[in-house]
This record gives structure tokens, sequence and C-alpha cells, in this order.
């Protein structure tokens, strides 16, 4: 085939050269490459676009119908759930079959649940959809992870991986951006029914796009056995508890800004700061992960996790919760590329759609916990005591990984694991 490095993403996050290798797709055109990161990253911003939006509406749509704040906060808790086996499901499946039937089913199945709210259900039913919503949308974000880690070489994959989150960042952001002034000219249905757009279109990209079926894994070896073997303990440990911290934190943020007066358009603009923060954080990291070590990079992002519910608690003005959502758009972007990078390092290629999902079910098994406890707390300290609590399980989390220092080195194939 053609030369290893590619240039890619230049149509949808700029530019930068790819180091795709061409297993996980067709192999008959030099072009590979660039085609599948781009259409990805298109796909991607078009389902993230609505995942961004949805979350805002939910929760001012169940306000609206007088939910308590535990309702409310198990909307985060059920989203997590579907992150959790979401991620396991998928990432183990798109090891074993081809990708694209798959990601084009799980791009579908986002579409179904956004037609379903625009009946403007009752509060059960946003609570089910919330979790599968987030079940497959899992799949498709740990699916087009895998397919660009397998395709990148080491030296150039925290770079290769910041270009799709970067992109579904984008996507993320211009959704919070747009459904908060949606939601003011056309309502909760014709804002459902906007969104319903969004991933309809991604899946015409999905189509265009070379995904194959990836090398298939002959390695059996349980999930977590594997990330023991391979020094990653510490690491999904990590995550849970960060992903408490901050899905806790947020589980109830447009709830908290709505009782400080601020309107729904205002808050789309607030939350898309965090993505379009990590829209250009993403690549910087990717470049220092590759440069500066993967440790180093996720390492930080720990750290920056603490403060963003601290930042929270402090925040008296829109302009302060800006702050915080740039806090926390810095420290997704340097913990998601470092963490993923150095996941994609250490495990044999065959199993990277697996341990990347259970990467993500860590952060999933996380969020279940975190929006349950905040929506508990709440009433009895307040919303500052509850962001309070939240950036102490987050100090906790950095300490998990900052002292356990992890084996050096990768594990270069399946033999290495078994």
């Amino acid at each position: 085939m053609g030369p290893a490095r590619r240039r890619i993403l230049s149509a949808i996050v700029g530019s930068g050269s790819g180091a795709l290798r061409e297993h996980d797709g067709p192999r008959s055109t030099g072009s590979v490459g660039p085609r599948l990161a781009t259409t990805l990253a298109a796909s991607s911003v078009c389902v993230m676009a609505a995942a961004g939006g949805i979350g805002l509406l939910v929760q001012l749509y169940l306000k609206d119908r007088g939910a308590a704040p535990i309702v409310i906060s198990l909307v985060a808790s059920l989203d997590a759930v579907g992150l959790l086996v979401g991620s396991l499901a998928w990432g183990a499946v798109s090891d074993r079959l081809r990708r694209r039937p798959l990601l084009v089913l799980a791009v579908l199945g986002v579409a179904v649940t956004l037609g379903v709210l625009s009946l403007l259900p009752s509060a059960g039913v946003v609570l089910s959809l919330s979790f599968l919503r987030a079940f497959v949308r899992t799949g498709f974000v740990a699916m087009a992870m895998a397919v660009v880690s397998a395709a990148s070489v080491s030296r150039r994959r925290g770079r290769n991986l910041s270009y799709l989150s970067s992109a579904r960042a984008l996507g993320f952001g211009l959704g919070s951006v747009g459904v908060g002034f949606a939601l003011e000219s056309l309502g909760f249905r014709g804002s459902f029914l906007a969104l319903l757009a969004l991933p309809a279109a991604g899946i015409v990209f999905v189509l265009l796009a070379p995904v194959g079926a990836g090398r298939r894994a002959q390695d059996r070896t349980v999930a977590w056995r594997l990330a023991m073997r391979a020094g990653l303990t510490d690491l999904y440990v990590g995550a849970i508890l960060r992903q408490m911290a901050i899905h806790g934190t947020f589980s109830l943020i447009f709830v908290y800004m709505a009782s400080r007066g601020i309107p729904p358009g205002l808050m789309g603009v607030l939350a898309a700061v965090n993505m379009g923060t990590q829209t250009l954080a993403m690549m910087v990291f990717g470049r220092l992960a590759d440069r500066l070590g993967r440790r180093r990079v996720f390492l930080l992002g720990f750290a920056l996790s603490a403060v963003v519910p601290l930042a929270f608690a402090v925040a008296a003005a829109p302009w302060q919760m800006a702050l915080g959502y740039v806090t926390l758009g810095l420290s997704f972007s340097a913990l998601y590329i470092g963490s993923t990078a150095h996941i994609g390092d250490r495990v044999p290629e065959a199993r990277q759609g697996t341990m990347l999902g259970l990467y993500e079910s860590a952060r999933g098994l996380g969020g279940v916990v975190g929006p349950i406890l905040a929506g508990a707390i709440t009433p009895a300290v307040g919303y500052r005591g509850m962001f309070l609590t939240m950036g102490g399980i987050a100090l906790v989390a950095l300490a998990v990984v900052a002292l356990r220092r992890t084996r050096c080195g990768a594990v270069p194939s399946e033999e290495a694991v078994a």
C-alpha cells in the first residue's frame, strides 16, 4: 500500500498527518487514511451535536414537569449506566464483527431516542431513554476510537486520537450553543425534532467511511485481567472516581443555573465553552502526549479535574462559571487523550476495542454513582456543599493515579499477555 504516514482530518478539524495503517479498511486506495478519519470525524460532529444539546433540554423539560432534583439527577446516572454497559458490549463486539453496520446501528439508535422525546413523554420514559441513548451513543464513540487507535503507529497515536476527539468536542459545543436558543424559540417539541436531523446526517457519513472488520482477536483474556497485566488498574480506578466527581457536579448544573436566574440561551453558551476549549485542547494535548509522554498528560488532567467542582462552588457570576467550564475542557482533554493513547500503547492491537470500551465503562461506573450521590446530598448541604464533596472525590482520584506508578513499556503483541 501507500506510505504509512498520511494527512488526516483536513476537512473537519484542521491539518495534521495521520500515520494510519490500513488493515481496518479497504486496501485498494492510498487515500483510505484521510477518508477514514475525515468521515468518522464528520459523523462524530453530527452525533455529538445531538448529545450536546440533549442534556440541557432534558434537565429543563423535567424541571418544567415538576420533577424533584433526585429524579433529574437520575438522568445522568442512567446515562452513565448506558455508558457502562454499552462500552463493554460494543467494544468487545467491534473486535469480532464488521464495524460499519454496527456504527450505523448505533447512530440510528440515537435518532430513534430523539424521535420518542419529541412526543413529550412522561418522566419515566425520559429516564429510560437516557439509558438507551447513552448505550447506543457509547457504541459509536468506542468503535470510532478503536478504529483510529488500531490504525495508528505508536508515535502518532495521541495526535490521531486527538483529531477525532476534537471533532466530537466541536459537535458537542455546537449542539450546546444552538439548543438553548432553539428552546427559547421552538419549545421542547420543536427542539427535540431539530436535534433529530443531526444523527440522520451522521449515518450518511458513516456509510461513506471505509470501515472494515479489523483484526480478529485470538486472545480471550478477560478484560480486567488484561488491564492488570498491562499495568492499567490505577488508571481505570482513577477514571471511576474522577467521573463520579464530574458527573455528579454536572448532573444538576443547569438546574443550579436556573436557580441563579440564568436564561437557557446563556446556559447553552456557557456549556459550549467547555467544548470550545476541548476542540483546541485535544489537538494540543495529543501532540504533548506524543512528545512528553502519556502519563504526564493524563496526570495533569486528573489534577485539573479536582479544580472543576471547586470552581463552581465559588462561582457567583456567569463569567466565573465560564472559567469552570474552561477548566473542565482542559482537564478532560488532557485526561482523555493521555489515557486513551496510553491504553493503545499497552494492549494488543486486536483488543483495542475491548480495552478502550472497558475504559469508557470505568468512566460510566463512576457516572452512575456520582449523580445519585449529588442528588441525595444537595437538599441537605446545598449546591455549594455538593460541589465541595465532588471536589474531594476528584482529589482522591488524583491520588490514586499519582501514587501508583505503572510498569514501563508497552504490550507489543497478544502473545505478551497470553
